[in-house]
């Protein structure tokens, strides 16, 4: 059980890793954009970047479960609890707020593909909604981790 609860907990440590670095890398990709050409090109990075978070998410999920299950922990700690209740949170923000909004942004950068190179105003005002939803994200994803490795209560 020794071998099978350290495979869990890397396979874990990686699904975060997976579901944390797109999450802090995709905003700053986006927002280094100075042109429109840029700014296409980053948005074809990010989408395909945005599987990792995706498949990240499920393995989190599956481990973290079954690593709950070979602890007997359970619900039993407090930061366990809490973790959970703000990763459900983060996950809201991003599916529910953020990603609905981008796909708003990404149809104003495909329509602004045979203008003028220039980064059309429309987007530089949707993201300025989107960045703070963002901000809130990786928040959220700061106080899981911390939570997940201080473990304070």
């Amino acid at each position: 059980m020794n071998g099978l609860f350290g495979l869990l907990l890397i396979l874990h440590i990686l699904a975060s890793i997976a579901v944390i670095g797109p999450a802090f890398l995709v905003p700053v990709i986006r927002r280094s954009a100075r042109t429109a050409g840029q700014l296409r090109f980053a948005f074809s990075i990010t989408s395909k970047l945005a599987i990792f978070p995706k498949m990240g998410g499920a393995v989190l999920i599956l481990t973290g479960i079954w690593l709950m299950i070979l602890t007997k922990m359970g619900l039993s700690q407090m930061w366990l609890n809490l973790s959970i209740l703000l990763a459900l949170l983060m996950v809201a923000t991003i599916g529910g707020l953020i990603e609905p909004r981008m796909k708003k942004v990404m149809q104003i950068v495909s329509e602004a593909q045979g203008q003028r190179d220039e980064v059309p105003a429309e987007f530089v005002r949707a993201m300025k909604k989107i960045a703070p939803l963002e901000s809130t994200a990786q928040f959220l994803m700061i106080a899981i981790t911390v939570l997940m490795v201080v473990k304070p209560f």
